[in-house]
């Protein structure tokens, strides 16, 4: 079997002849530690080693990794064209303030390579609106390379399976407001506005999607990012979760349903609990990556809530590469006890960190391999 049909029969609860070893890539740091360490060829931990390249091929079977999980075409459906990234400010600290793409404020700390704190943002009021960022949000052909997708299913691979980049409802909009801009949108004296930012940027989203189905190009999978959570629940209360981004999840699935792809996943990190029911009735029916934090696994819970209608990717707590073969070995086991409820690929639940030791990745992705 392929590892795109040992992906796919697993989601569709087919017979397969064993499970693949996948991943969802490396830190850069990371790469560059095994190199020092002598684990890998230098050339491995360069620039050139990125999701779907050549140099990660090549890790991935110095490794023993089938594949990374993260193959996902996409299409200019962000703000275009973007914001000017300009330094504002050099901080006696050596810490710089700077304008990025989505017009937020940033202050960035040498040698931090970790989030960067937010300063300040655009996106504050109607006027900013109007005048900065709808002309961004709105959809033309240019955003989509329709030449390519008409070829793709000529040139794309068959032997992995290679998913649809939806977009993301909120997830974006709070990254161009940051937190507390978002929270003051959602309460800001013009009622309107903040359900008015996500319909413009929901509309652009849907539109790209739909220009790239309409070529006639194929996918497995299609994928959502929203990170829109952290360790005690969203950073929005569902019910205005619901009313605000609903329909715009049910608009999208169902342009991926009349296009046959029914596997929908969506990245979000944190504790996802409280927004799983929009998402799952709303036609999301993949956890992905399913991090794993100081508040446990969420696959197992969620498949006893919504039953085999809830599918997983994720869920191996990475963190056990930093320790030893026990831990490992105990994930392993619970990756084993997942795998058996069906409709369930075992992935480390984010990039791989610094500190991941390379024989215990190297073991896990030997005995992943086993589980039948």
């Amino acid at each position: 079997m392929t590892n795109r049909e040992r992906a796919m029969n697993i989601l569709h609860y087919r017979p397969v002849d064993r499970f693949p070893a996948v991943h969802f890539g490396y830190w850069s740091s990371l790469l560059e530690e095994w190199a020092e360490q002598g684990k890998i060829p230098k050339e491995l931990a360069g620039p050139d080693n990125r999701d779907g390249s050549q140099a990660e091929a090549e890790l991935d079977r110095l490794i023993g990794w089938d594949f990374n999980w993260s193959h996902v075409m996409d299409t200019q459906n962000g703000l275009m064209p973007p914001f000017e990234y300009k330094v504002l400010e050099i901080l006696p600290d050596g810490s710089r303030r700077v304008q990025n793409e989505v017009g937020l404020i940033e202050r960035i700390k040498p040698g931090v390579v970790s989030i960067p704190s937010e300063d300040d943002y655009l996106l504050k009021d109607r006027e900013a609106f109007e005048t900065l960022y709808r002309p961004k949000m709105q959809f033309s052909p240019e955003r989509v390379d329709l030449e390519y997708y008409r070829h793709f299913n000529e040139t794309r691979p068959m032997d992995i399976p290679i998913g649809l980049k939806l977009g993301s409802v909120l997830g974006d909009i709070r990254n161009m407001a940051s937190v507390i801009g978002m929270s003051y949108l959602i309460y800001d004296e013009d009622e309107e506005l903040f359900a008015d930012i996500v319909d413009t940027y929901a509309e652009m989203q849907y539109q790209c999607v739909k220009a790239v189905l309409e070529t006639g190009a194929r996918f497995d999978f299609a994928h959502y990012w929203e990170d829109i959570c952290f360790k005690n629940g969203p950073l929005v209360s569902p019910e205005l979760f619901e009313e605000v981004c609903a329909k715009h999840y049910k608009k999208r699935n169902d342009l991926c349903h009349q296009y046959g792809i029914d596997v929908i996943s969506l990245d979000c990190d944190g504790v996802t609990e409280k927004l799983l029911p929009t998402w799952f009735e709303n036609g999301v029916n993949t956890m992905f990556p399913i991090e794993i934090g100081v508040w446990g696994d969420q696959f197992e819970p969620a498949r006893q809530k919504f039953g085999k209608g809830m599918l997983g990717v994720g869920g191996m707590d990475k963190t056990a590469f930093r320790k030893d073969k026990a831990a490992v070995d105990a994930e392993l086991e619970r990756m084993k006890r997942l795998a058996s409820l069906g409709g369930f690929i075992p992935c480390p639940d984010h990039r791989l960190m610094p500190g991941s030791k390379f024989e215990l990745v190297q073991y896990y992705a030997e005995e992943i391999k086993k589980l039948k």
